[in-house]
């Protein structure tokens, strides 16, 4: 299975980093790469714990397809790894009937403080085929964009 690993030293602290990834309302800001925009629809955190949110692509985009609707990635992420200002372990599952969108995607989120701010690594394992290890890549530097910017204010 693919696996993508992307890395940025964010002017931030690690614990704000941590509370844009643990806050729902952070992640409707910051989580939908580009000009997506995010809907968490329930969220527990806790180790176990799980939230559920849809990414929507903008209407002006003729090209890209949704994995649960026409404009629409909806996918349920519960926590696996919950260490504070740390790391943060999550499994994706996608709301698709479509197979190549099938199974567990793990995110991991490495937090650690460096001079200048702090290195947010995101590794991403076990990515369904259907999605191209290249275009996760690119939409995860994407979303990284949107929280230096969230962070930073």
């Amino acid at each position: 299975m693919a696996m993508t690993r992307n890395s940025r030293v964010i002017k931030a602290t690690p614990g704000t980093l941590y509370r844009a990834f643990t806050s729902p309302e952070a992640l409707e800001v910051w989580m939908a790469p580009g000009e997506m925009k995010g809907k968490v629809h329930r969220f527990e955190l806790r180790e176990g714990g799980s939230y559920e949110m849809s990414l929507y692509y903008p209407e002006n985009d003729v090209e890209s397809r949704g994995k649960s609707g026409l404009k629409e990635d909806r996918y349920t992420a519960r926590f696996v790894t919950l260490q504070p200002y740390e790391r943060i372990v999550e499994a994706i599952k996608f709301d698709s009937s479509d197979e190549g969108f099938a199974g567990d995607m793990i995110m991991e989120v490495g937090l650690e403080k460096v001079t200048g701010g702090t290195r947010v690594t995101i590794v991403f394992s076990q990515i369904p085929t259907g999605i191209r290890p290249e275009d996760n890549e690119k939409g995860t530097e994407l979303t990284l964009d949107k929280l230096a910017k969230y962070v930073m204010g």
